[in-house]
C-alpha cells in the first residue's frame, strides 16, 4: 500500500470524529490534528504547531510549520496531499485530498467530514510527505 493510500485510509477512518481546537485524538481534532494523525498513522512523523487559533491567516507561518512537519510543497495536489486553503480573509485551513474530494475537520459541522468535488476555497498551496508515493 502506497503512502498516499495509507494517508487517505487514515483520514477516512477519522470521519465523524468531533471537532476540537488543538485536538490530537479520537476524542476530537481540528484540521491540524487530523493531518497529524492521518500522516502519523501512515508512517510520516514530524513536528506539529501548537500555538495557533482559528483566526490565523499568515500563509508564510503556516508554510514554515508544514515544512517543519516534514512536508514539501508541490505544484499540483494528488491523493493524500494536504491542501492549505483560505476559507475567509483571516482564516487558513488544512484539508486532505482524497479520490473525489477532501477530508477535513469542519468547525461549523463540529466533526470530520468528507466533502465531494473541488475545494470551495482558494488553495494557497499543496503539501506532500517527503517520503513520496
Amino acid at each position: 500500500m502506497s503512502g498516499a493510500t495509507r494517508i487517505v485510509a487514515a483520514a477516512r477512518a477519522m470521519l465523524g470524529v468531533p471537532f476540537r481546537l488543538h485536538g490530537r485524538s479520537e476524542a476530537g481534532v481540528d484540521c491540524v490534528g487530523l493531518a497529524v494523525l492521518a500522516l502519523g498513522r501512515a508512517g510520516q512523523s514530524g513536528m506539529a504547531p501548537v500555538a495557533y487559533g482559528l483566526r490565523s491567516g499568515e500563509v508564510g507561518l503556516a508554510e514554515r510549520w508544514l515544512g517543519a512537519a516534514g512536508l514539501v510543497r508541490v505544484d499540483q495536489g494528488a491523493s493524500g496531499d494536504l491542501a492549505l486553503v483560505r476559507p475567509g480573509p483571516l482564516q487558513l485551513h488544512l484539508m486532505i485530498l482524497v479520490p473525489g474530494g477532501f477530508v477535513h475537520a469542519h468547525a461549523g459541522l463540529r466533526r470530520v467530514v468528507e466533502m465531494p468535488g473541488a475545494s470551495p476555497w482558494p488553495v494557497m498551496g499543496w503539501w506532500r510527505a517527503e517520503w513520496g508515493w
